[in-house]
């Protein structure tokens, strides 16, 4: 089973949600999808949705599923991980008025670099050839083991810190 969550900030993510749907309708998904897909005005047609769900559903549907597909918030990132999921990330951008700014590039960049996620490409190009790879023996994830309460904040940390010395 395949969870889909984007939070519940007053942002919408419709292309998500079309993409999945396009993605049901070349053959690529098959399998039974759930998402929350909270303030997106477009309602999906080959799967399971509620607006927003109480914080018992989400762990409901987190121990539930095989795959989840979170946006770049970190929290619902790190639930999934922490409950061994397999996780794609997907990231909601400023240009087409999903989030406040890009931040969210960082957080799934973060999360991808060190191999927890598979991230999507930014125009969601790529989502299904993650779902491809990810349900792949071989998908090239490191399990995820948070022994230390800041090492998603250090990580972060430090990849914007690399990053930055690199592009300034």
């Amino acid at each position: 089973m395949i969870f889909v969550t984007v939070g519940s900030r007053n942002y919408p993510f419709d292309r998500l949600f079309k993409k999945l749907d396009e993605l049901y309708e070349d053959g690529t998904l098959k399998e039974k999808m759930f998402a929350q897909i909270g303030t997106s005005t477009y309602k999906p047609k080959h799967y399971e949705y509620k607006d927003f769900i109480s914080p018992e559903e989400f762990d409901e549907q987190i121990k539930k599923a095989d795959i989840v597909v979170s946006h770049g918030a970190s929290g619902s990132i790190m639930k999934a991980l922490n409950a061994d999921k397999k996780v794609i990330a997907v990231t909601r951008l400023e240009k087409y008025g999903e989030h406040i700014n890009d931040h969210q590039i960082q957080n799934n960049e973060a999360f991808a670099s060190n191999h927890y996620v598979l991230m999507a490409d930014l125009e969601l190009e790529n989502l299904g050839d993650c779902f491809k790879q990810i349900k792949k023996k071989n998908n090239g994830l490191v399990k995820w083991e948070n022994k230390d309460p800041m090492a998603i904040v250090n990580m972060i940390d430090n990849f914007i810190q690399e990053n930055w010395q690199t592009n300034k």
